[in-house]
């Protein structure tokens, strides 16, 4: 394994821990500084709204530098964002720093997936995306349950201080470790990145990501009301059910970018039509504690099995200009996360109650396949289409 995939890896987790656990720390948060619910709320909505912004337009701002050197930028506006949330006199300056925080999340992932795949061989792309994005899985795992308890222990700014010398780990191991990636001739530029998005498979595949990773993460938004409203659970386990979650992206993760390496289209139809019937087993099982935490672990395991494919996906379509593309596909992580909510959010206040959000997932999950499906199938004609054929009269001359 080549030692830049851990500098990558260990600015994932930084990164990931920066955006998660946020939300254990929120009541304290909101009580030093005096702000309601609502207000408090933005420190997390408003980071997602960034990384987004961040996923691309940042990462259109930087296509024709050296990926080495914008991705030891991009962690050292990350450190500077987490500084500046640690050291917060107000609410107002502690929400600048998230979203300078969360400026770079979008960009790292996107531009960072293209630096990972470059460092192995091509049959290792998808495992070294995995590999990446194993420090964001990771930090679902153990960075949120001991940030959060580091919080509560020495302050929430202790916890900030905590992943700004994380952020100066991962910023010497990828100036060390990660080699030079100079602009090439061959590098497309702004405009060449741009016309990546003529290809209809790069927006298939946009969608198929959306609708995906949307219906996964809009039922683990509720999932704390589930699991403790529809399963019985003390509020007190769910931080543990949690972890146990995380384990399930971690493992999730691992497999999906191994089985990815061997056939991107066919193990996202594996894992996308899994996860329907994984979501629908949890929706029809979440009263029992048992099958609830199956269903928990399972719907992690593949909702973040889809993840090395998607990126390598919409990278391979986007051909010699994958830089942009990735990015956005890193954005429309995040839109999906947005809309399943929203759609969660629609069903719980039509009277539904909690685990119609699980059923939401497993209706976008199916709508994610559906789409793969087509977008296959269309690859597989264009494909016929475009392949040589002999002359009748060619062939009788050879």
């Amino acid at each position: 394994m080549p030692l830049g995939l851990l500098a990558l890896a260990i600015g994932g987790f930084g990164i990931g821990l920066t955006e998660f656990v946020i939300a254990g720390l929120l009541p304290d948060v909101a009580a030093d500084y005096g702000v309601d619910e609502a207000a408090a709320g933005w420190l997390i909505s408003g980071y997602a709204l960034s990384v987004a912004l961040g996923a691309i337009g940042l990462t259109a701002a930087v296509t024709r530098f050296n990926r080495k050197h914008v991705l030891t930028a991009l962690m050292v506006l990350f450190i500077a964002g987490n500084l500046v949330s640690a050291n917060a006199p107000t609410y107002e300056v502690m929400l600048l720093g998230r979203i300078l925080a969360a400026l770079t999340h979008g960009a790292f992932f996107g531009i960072g997936s293209v630096v990972a795949a470059s460092l192995v061989a091509p049959e290792k792309k998808a495992g070294a995306i995995a590999m990446m994005f194993a420090g964001l899985t990771t930090a679902n795992v153990l960075g949120v349950p001991f940030g959060t308890l580091l919080g509560q222990q020495l302050g929430w700014r202790a916890t900030f201080w905590a992943i700004s010398v994380i952020g100066v780990l991962a910023l010497v191991g990828m100036a060390t470790l990660v080699p030079s990636q100079p602009v090439s001739a061959t590098d497309a530029g702004l405009r060449g990145e741009l016309g990546a998005f003529r290809s209809g498979q790069v927006w298939l595949s946009l969608l198929v990501t959306v609708l995906g990773f949307g219906g996964m993460f809009g039922a683990f938004t509720y999932i704390a009301y589930t699991l403790t409203e529809v399963s019985g659970f003390a509020s007190s386990t769910v931080p543990w059910l949690l972890v146990l979650f995380g384990v399930g992206l971690f493992v999730g993760n691992w497999v999906g970018g191994r089985a990815a390496d061997r056939s991107v289209p066919g193990t996202l139809t594996v894992v996308l039509a899994t996860l329907t019937v994984v979501m629908g087993g949890f929706a029809l099982t979440a009263s029992s504690p048992v099958l609830a935490v199956v269903g928990l672990v399972l719907m992690g395991g593949f909702g973040f099995a889809t993840v090395p494919g998607l990126q390598m996906r919409i990278m391979t379509y986007a051909g010699s200009a994958p830089t942009l593309a990735s990015g956005a596909n890193i954005a429309a992580f995040n839109v999906g996360n947005a809309a399943g909510a929203w759609l969660g959010g629609l069903t719980i206040t039509a009277g539904l109650g909690y685990a119609s959000t699980i059923w939401d997932g497993a209706a976008l999950s199916l709508g994610a396949l559906v789409v793969l499906l087509v977008a296959e199938r269309l690859a597989l004609r264009s494909s016929a289409i475009s392949e040589p054929r002999l002359e009748p009269a060619a062939s009788a001359s050879l």
